[in-house]
């Protein structure tokens, strides 16, 4: 859990993703009723199955009027088929090897962000226990009043959250206390956003501050030398490019919109063409002019400058782009730690491994996401 959430954000913290195959982790050393241990801290199922009601939940909530499928009852998800093929009419005849395959890929998918969220709360509090870092019940309440204020009109629009999202005050005071550890393990690796380094940011960026200067012009592609002559003769003569492009050119994207190609920059185009194009005056007729397609007549008709903001113009910018940088930074900093100090430490049942479990091995292959029962 990152930090910094709102508290709605918090109710939706939990969004399915692609279902992945199952991975292989380690079975043993996990007491009876729980499905992990974290440096001999227990993972009871209990709670497992409480978020994953959590994740359903939201999962639903961003498809209004899906029923709440919690796929909880590994390996044959009896219950699971049971519920879909209640709570979904259409997949009433549905086979029910099918339906066991859609239970088992949600399962993977629910069961694997609850996994991670629960274990990392773990990680980050015994981390934070071995540097001396601590987070009172004051200072929760303070964060929990806080987000409430600003996120919510009134009490009773709190209480409709937490009934909409199945969660409850003491699983929100949690997650605000492992937003608050988290972000104090963060601050130990804070970076702070110097000129310096906006300026040396700004001189290795420097194209994404401006833009290039472009060019509208009117061109017309023939294969001969001689064909480009006559073009250019039809329009020094007074005909319009638009007959002259149709009669002559075999350029087939500009060829019925009388040669037009608006906005170009340099080296978009034939090479021959782009170079004669950026060199040519405005409004003069020029060709033919020899590229890789054939003769060109060519006709700038447009010149938009570049343009460049300053140092100045884009700090804020910059700053700004720093600022997330070096929070992720922090935050990969953390997680690496994390998983070096309790990863060996972190035991799962085979069901429920995922990549913060000991012994996990990722799998081979991942199919692409199954619909949900």
């Amino acid at each position: 859990m990152k930090s910094k959430r709102s508290i709605p954000a918090l109710g939706a913290f939990f969004v399915a993703v692609a279902l992945a195959v199952a991975g292989c982790g380690s079975g043993g050393a996990v007491p009876s009723g729980d499905v992990a241990v974290v440096g001999g801290n227990p993972i009871s199922l209990r709670a497992v199955n409480h978020w994953m009601y959590v994740a359903a939940k939201g999962q639903a909530a961003s498809s209004p009027g899906s029923p709440v499928i919690v796929p909880n009852d590994p390996p044959n998800f009896t219950r699971c088929i049971a519920q879909a093929r209640a709570e979904i009419p259409a997949l009433k005849n549905t086979p029910a090897k099918q339906l066991k395959t859609d239970c088992q890929g949600l399962f993977q998918s629910l069961s694997g962000q609850v996994m991670d969220f629960l274990i990392k709360s773990y990680w980050y509090q015994a981390d934070a226990h071995k540097l001396g870092i601590h987070v009172t019940s004051a200072q929760v309440q303070t964060a929990l009043a806080q987000a409430k204020k600003t996120q919510f009109t009134s009490q009773a629009q709190y209480q409709s959250f937490l009934k909409q999202s199945g969660q409850t005050e003491a699983d929100i005071l949690y997650r605000v206390l492992i937003n608050q550890v988290y972000s104090k393990l963060t601050a130990r690796h804070k970076q702070t956003v110097t000129p310096a380094a906006i300026a040396a940011y700004y001189a290795a960026h420097k194209a994404q501050f401006g833009t290039p200067e472009t060019r509208s012009m009117r061109i017309v592609l023939t294969k001969t030398a001689a064909q480009a002559a006559t073009a250019k003769t039809a329009l020094q003569s007074g005909q319009s490019w638009k007959v002259v492009a149709k009669r002559y050119s075999t350029d087939p994207t500009t060829k019925n919109n009388g040669g037009l190609l608006a906005n170009v920059t340099a080296g978009q185009q034939d090479q021959a063409l782009s170079t004669a194009a950026f060199a040519a005056p405005l409004n003069k007729l020029l060709g033919p002019i020899k590229g890789q397609f054939g003769y060109y007549v060519l006709q700038v008709i447009k010149i938009t400058p570049a343009t460049q903001q300053t140092l100045a113009q884009a700090t804020p910018q910059i700053r700004t782009t720093l600022t997330t940088q070096y929070a992720t930074n922090a935050g990969t900093a953390v997680d690496a730690q994390a998983k070096k100090d309790w990863l060996s430490q972190t035991k799962c049942l085979a069901a429920y491994a995922m990549a913060d479990c000991s012994g996990y091995k990722a799998p081979k292959a991942t199919s692409t996401a199954t619909p949900a029962p």
